[in-house]
């Protein structure tokens, strides 16, 4: 029997439920929105089959291994095991299915609206495949209006006499925490347009035991939208206040404890730094604008806030760059490249935006990330160096620790506050730096406690 042990989950989580209605319920994409409530969905005691197009992240799966970095996943993959199938054969998956989630990707296109390739693709699959009455569900992150469209389109497809709706189901996890946020959600938000579709979906999240918000369709649409993007609004607030705080001599950290004692507010999404990043804000924001845009309406406040995450990205290279004369030659220690610690996605990443400035200055890179290296090797290859400079660009190479990373350095940026970039003591930067030059995006340390170490230290909206 294989030893478990969870993170994240509380212990009323860890246990398998079975349910007295089990359903059978097929789920498109695996990714961090389909894998993940799959699985929970089966450990809710649902029989569920997961459904991806690549063939190399079945197979893993079937091994039981989780193809995407999410802690406890692959520990509730074990558990029920006998409930869940991984497959790329959609018409088996599709045609006796209670119910359908989408779970695919809508990512941004350059005018910031979504693609709704994928959704389109699996709608037609749906259509074309189903043998039994069917509940589709669309859990993709989607404009409003876009589960409309959808029923229309399997309607239009439609190859049996089958009777199809369509329900919104959007999720509001966090990757590093996605299985937790699942299972203990604050709330699950369903939208339909029938009594038939919502008892489905509440026979399908009565174990979960958590409160079920039901609304319309759209409503349940422009929910996600509006709490992602209040989110952002949050943050941004926050970097645009740490900036000010700078200026006048306040501490963002202080401000912000201050401020977190109003209930009205709360203690949340507080923390100033470099700005957001991965799958859902910097795409949701810009999705939002779009579809304001469409109908004549300027969203300023979301505008605003796309504005100031834009400028916070690379705030500690720009002034980096008025305390150093150039970057060429120099060796850059960079801690942390995914967007944010305990995920392994490196989507809208503030490390997309500062390595490839600091290689066209020259600079020589040595990166850590204690899970998102792999990944990034795959955008930057690790390049060898170029003494003479010919190509006019830097180097990059990718290091097991921190401590690696930094010894010779001549200056070092914090983009990522993993638990194993906090656990450096200040001492360590003047001990293996060649100049203990630290730009941290995070605020992991403790201004004095780095100074009196002898680190000239750079934060956000601290002086």
């Amino acid at each position: 029997m294989r030893n478990i042990i969870f993170k994240t989950l509380s212990q009323k989580s860890q246990t398998p439920l079975t349910t007295s209605r089990p359903l059978n319920i097929a789920v498109a994409g695996t990714g961090y929105v389909g894998l993940v409530s799959g699985v929970c969905m089966a450990h809710r005691g649902h029989n569920v089959t997961c459904v991806d197009i690549d063939e190399r992240k079945i197979t893993i799966m079937q091994d039981g291994i989780s193809p995407i970095y999410e802690q406890d996943l692959e520990e509730l993959m074990y558990l029920n095991r006998d409930r869940l199938t991984y497959t790329t054969d959609y018409i088996s998956a599709y045609k006796n299915a209670d119910a359908i989630f989408i779970g695919v990707g809508t990512p941004e296109q350059p005018d910031g609206s979504a693609d709704l390739t994928y959704i389109a693709t699996v709608a037609r699959q749906i259509a074309e495949t189903i043998e039994k009455n069917c509940l589709v569900v669309v859990k993709s992150t989607v404009p409003v209006g876009t589960n409309d469209k959808v029923e229309q389109f399997i309607q239009d497809f439609l190859v049996n006499d089958v009777k199809v709706e369509v329900a919104s189901n959007p999720e509001f996890l966090a990757q590093g925490t996605a299985v937790r946020d699942t299972l203990e959600a604050a709330r699950i938000i369903i939208g339909t347009n029938s009594i038939e579709a919502e008892d489905t979906l509440m026979a399908i999240y009565e174990p979960f035991g958590l409160p079920i918000v039901s609304v319309s369709r759209r409503s349940a649409e422009m929910i996600k939208y509006a709490a992602n993007d209040f989110l952002a609004l949050k943050i941004s607030y926050m970097n645009d206040l740490a900036n000010l705080c700078e200026l006048v001599g306040a501490d963002i950290e202080d401000v912000a404890r201050g401020m977190g004692y109003d209930s009205r507010i709360g203690s949340k999404f507080l923390n100033a730094g470099i700005g957001y990043g991965g799958s859902c804000f910097p795409k949701d924001t810009k999705a939002l604008e779009y579809l304001a845009t469409l109908h004549g309406y300027e969203l300023r406040t979301v505008k605003a806030a796309i504005n100031v995450n834009k400028d916070q990205k690379i705030l500690l290279y720009k002034k980096a760059c008025q305390r150093l004369i150039t970057f060429n030659g120099l060796k850059v220690a960079v801690l942390g490249l995914t967007f944010k610690p305990g995920t392994d996605d490196l989507r809208e990443a503030p490390s997309l935006d500062n390595i490839p400035l600091l290689l066209a200055q020259g600079a020589d890179i040595y990166a850590y990330d204690p899970v998102g290296i792999e990944n990034f090797r795959k955008k930057y290859p690790e390049a060898g160096l170029d003494p003479e400079r010919k190509n006019g660009k830097g180097s990059i190479r990718y290091v097991m620790s921190a401590e690696e990373a930094l010894d010779g350095a001549n200056v070092c940026f914090i983009f990522t506050e993993w638990g194993e970039i906090k656990a450096v003591m200040p001492e360590t930067y003047k001990r293996l730096m060649r100049t203990p030059l630290v730009y941290d995006g995070r605020n992991i340390y403790a201004v004095n406690e780095m100074r009196d170490n002898g680190v000239e230290y750079y934060s956000v909206g601290r002086k």
